[in-house]
């Protein structure tokens, strides 16, 4: 006698694993740039979800009413997949995945409505689906759900294949890259090998791990530091030492600004007119092997390293996590030598906390949004458009006491790129990315509000007796766009040809030297600050940092990335590939392995120095620890 078939009764909680399951690997292969190298590694990709879902929806099963455990498994699903859904929006801009300390700049998220609106498409609104779907099954009960408390042994038994689960991904991780998780620096070898859930418990730990760094500090950890950083130092140049001295000085950050559009075309229409002049102009310096090496904190880092030749952290915004650190000044160094020091920036004075930081690093005067009027058609982006931000500027200017050193930082150039038509002076590009198309608009804006700034500064008899600094402060177009810059380049983008795309143009314009020439020295902003303060002949002294001058003729020709990847003259080490410099092949990673070791010690050494606050123990004048007693004297301060 035939049976009739039954369909087999699933459980509420076995469902919501696997829904989460299935697209978060959904999301691994279209929304986050996660490289596959081989079988081994897509294996973990696929199952690195599931240890954690077993562990936190099995809670639900110590959970005796039926109406609280659906309610826990559908708040758990609903927690889990806003995380995912994060992490997607931060990744489509930033190329990056969240951290703690990024959660916690809360002050930042009102400023960047129109970027995170931008990477927010209607078809995100199929990733919580399957939350209605099991409010509808909770209400309904239908038969072929199970809805009643498991038994005792089912519970350990679906423990033990939770807690087997979690170490076998883990293993197979290890296997996979050895000491995974002590490469904190590098996210996505993170999320690729323990998954997007642990990642995040483990980045809490790592927070909890190093907000107690510093309350353990003491000044024998700065001996290895100081000891490396002067084992690595080398003489300033003197061809070009004082060459600016007593002049003001003034330093323009410029926004999103990459090295690729200088020089260059598209679509036959100039990108950057005024900037390639000044590349060839006798009064300017132009370097075109410059890297950005900053991370999450993106603009603000740029300004952390602009102003402490250290690096910054490779989790979250060194203005934020540690403000309130004792740090070693580009400004602070100005302000003794009778500079006026000052930040202009149109935007929110609180925003990246920089109100904060800028009296920590001794600056003078902050000139924020509320010190520039801000009339009908002049906000776009992100705040005040550049062209009546320097106009204004310009003004302020006029009014400060002689010298005077001002960082200023442009917006118009800000991801999404939006103009206003009378702001486009060139046609938009004809990529598969509106990011890349708007792209070239913006820099060519950017391009023309530095042509009328000279005219300005002119105009007010400052241009003269000023040296002016420029420098592309991060990358604006993310890999996210490899595709769309792989057709404007006319070549693959490579995690080589990614890693050269890092590159940031460096002007250093000195008007009536006659000095300008092209240099080709690798270089980083680390090295901003000691080439800066030789120009105005001023001695870096014993302070530590990790910069060389940048035209010594001892310079070393090394250029780390705050995520590990560094450059040579003849190597080049991105995505955990060897690459010879010339061709842009795959090389022997033998090559590269001396250079692998000591970026990692030195970005060992910067984390030190900053988690622990080391450099309240270190006389910088002196270039010597403080004694014990004044130690302790700062220690009860606090």
């Amino acid at each position: 006698m035939n049976k009739k078939w039954k369909m087999p009764r699933l459980s509420i909680v076995i469902l919501a694993i696997v829904f989460l399951w299935a697209k978060t690997y959904i999301s691994y292969l279209t929304s986050f740039s996660i490289s596959i190298d081989n079988v081994m590694q897509s294996i973990i990709l696929f199952i690195n979800p599931l240890s954690f879902l077993l562990l936190i929806f099995g809670v639900s099963f110590f959970i005796k009413k039926e109406n609280t455990r659906n309610a826990y498994v559908i708040i758990t699903s609903f927690i889990l997949t806003f995380i995912l859904f994060a992490n997607m929006v931060f990744y489509r801009f930033f190329n990056d995945f969240i951290t703690l300390p990024v959660l916690f700049q809360t002050s930042n998220f009102g400023d960047l409505g129109s970027s995170v609106m931008e990477n927010i498409f209607w078809t995100d609104g199929l990733y919580f689906l399957d939350i209605v779907l099991l409010i509808v099954l909770a209400k309904m009960k239908p038969s072929f759900i199970i809805f009643r408390e498991s038994s005792k042994i089912n519970r350990r038994a679906y423990f033990l294949v939770a807690i087997a689960t979690f170490f076998f991904n883990l293993g197979l991780a290890e296997t996979e890259r050895p000491q995974l998780l002590t490469r904190t620096f590098d996210r996505e070898m993170l999320v690729k090998n323990i998954g997007t859930y642990n990642y995040h418990i483990y980045d809490i730990y790592l927070q909890s791990r190093q907000s107690a760094q510093r309350a353990l500090a003491d000044s024998s950890e700065l001996v290895d530091v100081n000891n490396y950083v002067k084992a690595n130092q080398v003489d300033a140049a003197d061809e070009l030492k004082g060459i600016a001295e007593g002049r003001n000085l003034i330093v323009v950050s410029l926004e999103s600004t990459q090295n690729f559009v200088i020089n260059n075309e598209m679509n036959g229409q100039v990108i950057t007119p005024f900037l390639n002049e000044l590349t060839r102009d006798e009064d300017t310096i132009y370097m075109d092997n410059f890297y950005h090496q900053t991370e999450q904190g993106k603009t603000s880092d740029s300004e952390f390293i602009l102003d402490n030749s250290l690096y910054p952290l490779g989790r979250g915004a060194v203005f934020f996590t540690h403000s309130g650190n004792e740090y070693h000044t580009l400004a602070e160094s100005l302000n003794n030598k009778g500079y006026f020091t000052a930040n202009m920036h149109a935007n929110n004075k609180s925003f990246w906390n920089r109100d904060i930081v800028y009296d920590t690093f001794g600056y003078d005067r902050y000139y924020s949004l509320v010190d520039y009027t801000v009339g009908d058609g002049e906000s776009v982006n992100w705040g005040m458009k550049d062209i009546p931000f320097f106009e204004q500027s310009v003004e302020h200017m006029r009014e400060m006491e002689q010298p005077f050193y001002t960082k200023m930082i442009t917006l118009t150039n800000h991801h999404p790129f939006f103009l206003d038509e009378e702001d486009k002076f060139i046609e938009e590009y004809d990529s598969n990315s509106g990011t890349l198309n708007r792209y070239f608009q913006a820099v060519r804006y950017t391009d023309e509000s530095i042509k009328e700034f000279f005219t300005d500064l002119k105009e007010a008899g400052l241009y003269e007796n000023s040296i002016i600094v420029m420098y592309g402060d991060h990358y604006g177009i993310s890999e996210n766009h490899n595709v769309a810059m792989g057709q404007y380049l006319e070549r693959e983008i490579t995690p080589f040809e990614t890693a050269q795309l890092q590159r940031v143009p460096l002007f250093i314009h000195i008007p009536g030297s006659g000095a300008g020439f092209v240099d080709h020295t690798l270089a980083g902003q680390v090295d901003l600050k000691p080439t800066i303060q030789n120009l105005l002949g001023i001695d870096s002294g014993k302070a530590i940092q990790f910069g060389q001058d940048i035209f010594s003729k001892d310079n070393e020709d090394f250029v780390i990335l705050r995520d590990g990847r560094f450059i040579t003259n003849e190597l080049v080490y991105a995505g955990e590939t060897c690459w010879d410099k010339e061709t842009g092949e795959p090389t022997d990673r033998e090559a590269c392995d001396p250079y692998i070791a000591r970026a990692n010690e030195e970005l060992a050494y910067n984390d030190e120095i900053i988690y622990g606050d080391l450099l309240r123990f270190y006389d910088a004048e002196n270039g010597r620890l403080k004694s014990d007693e004044d130690t302790e004297t700062i220690l009860n301060e606090e």
